[in-house]
């Protein structure tokens, strides 16, 4: 074999692996800006009920104020005037100012509470809204990378003699794109401890309600903390998915894509998702490397319909056959014009990068949708097995 050709295969190795893991750093890089943008909305709204609050409290302590006024001076009255009131009139006047003026008092501490609450949010939201610039900003960047790594680079084997240097060159860009994830890592991290962190803060105004307030108010502070916790540990559990599903590695696609499908059925609630799988039990195992590919490219469908479709219904359906994969995602929502997708409509990125990741497959992939009749998504994955992977899914097959 022609070393001058030799080398050249390895540098195209070497190349595709780059690819893949640049790839695989855009899709978590804009997950990561459509969890900073969920967040957001979610404090925007916080934070109009918050100011609210203030506004309300505001207005009590100044009627308490008032009233407050007045009811010292009647005390007042009433002491230096003592011999002209009964001693009730006395004690009523005490009673009376002194009671308004811890009123007083515990309204200007909850609004000392809620403008701290006020202000921390604003700086929370100020955080966000730079993440999800950084994560926009670095999407178009490593789209840059793609396209360079895709087709620029593919020219160096005629330039570059030296095999070691070639691989050099692309094991030093791959050690780049390992250290941004586990920087991304570490900033999803922070996502959920923020999240816990609220909740800890929310106990502790549960505390003072319950004193405060009352126990009525005191059980809807608690219902919502209960809300938020479920937030929260969805939070966390779909930060592990998108990282990397351990129950992929343990039991396989299929019982795999079932529990995540239950799981997002159950947090989402409205809307219901079925599944089926054909040619395949739960038993049988594909290739580490189409199942890893087949559950993000599910991922991402579903993912797509609930955000942006509308609709209360999704179907799920993989279709496992001796030489290609199937896969049907299809819901009953708005639906949307296919060529509308591009580059600049952030909504179209799930999709872009679905047709991205069947194209490393050498797949295909068929979007079929039109306004108020849904949509469906249908994939194709030819299944490029070692003959002993074949025998060992032919085998199956045939039983």
């Amino acid at each position: 074999m022609d070393s001058k050709n030799f080398d050249a295969k390895i540098l195209d190795q070497i190349l595709e692996k780059m690819i893949r893991t640049v790839q695989t750093s855009k899709d978590e890089i804009f997950k990561i800006g459509e969890s900073s943008r969920q967040e957001y909305d979610i404090i925007v709204q916080e934070l109009k009920l918050i100011k609210e609050q203030v506004n309300t409290v505001i207005e009590k302590s100044d009627k308490l104020a008032v009233q407050s006024k007045y009811a010292r001076q009647r005390l007042v009255e009433v002491s230096k005037n003592f011999q002209n009131f009964s001693e009730e009139d006395i004690r009523t006047a005490y009673e009376r100012a002194h009671s308004l003026q811890m009123e007083l008092t515990m309204l200007k501490e909850k609004e000392k509470q809620l403008r701290d609450r006020r202000d921390e949010l604003e700086r929370r939201l100020l955080n966000l809204k730079e993440m999800m610039e950084r994560a926009d900003h670095l999407v178009g960047q490593i789209n840059v990378v793609l396209h360079y790594l895709d087709q620029d680079l593919r020219k160096m084997g005629d330039i570059l003699e030296d095999a070691r240097q070639k691989q050099l060159f692309g094991l030093r860009i791959i050690e780049a794109q390992e250290e941004e994830r586990k920087r991304l890592s570490r900033e999803i991290h922070d996502g959920p401890a923020q999240l816990l962190a609220n909740v800890l803060m929310r106990s502790d105004l549960i505390d003072r309600v319950f004193r405060q307030r009352g126990a009525e108010e005191g059980f809807k502070e608690v219902k919502n903390l209960r809300e938020m916790v479920r937030g929260a540990l969805y939070e966390v559990r779909r930060i592990i998915y998108d990282l990397r599903p351990m129950a992929l590695d343990d039991l396989g696609l299929i019982p795999t894509l079932r529990k995540y499908l239950a799981t997002i059925e159950e947090y989402n609630g409205r809307t219901k998702i079925s599944f089926t799988s054909i040619g395949t039990s739960e038993e049988n195992r594909l290739p580490a490397r189409f199942e890893v590919a087949l559950f993000r490219l599910v991922q991402e469908a579903v993912t797509n319909a609930l955000k942006h479709s509308e609709g209360d219904k999704i179907d799920v359906k993989v279709e496992v056959r001796k030489d290609q994969i199937n896969l049907l995602i299809r819901d009953n929502g708005k639906g949307f014009d296919p060529h509308q997708i591009d580059n600049e409509n952030r909504h179209s990125f799930g999709l872009i990068g679905m047709k991205e990741r069947v194209d490393l497959l050498d797949g295909k992939l068929v979007i079929h949708s039109k306004q108020g009749q849904g949509t469906s998504i249908m994939i194709q994955v030819p299944i490029n097995m070692q003959k002993s992977e074949k025998r060992h899914i032919d085998s199956h097959m045939s039983n």
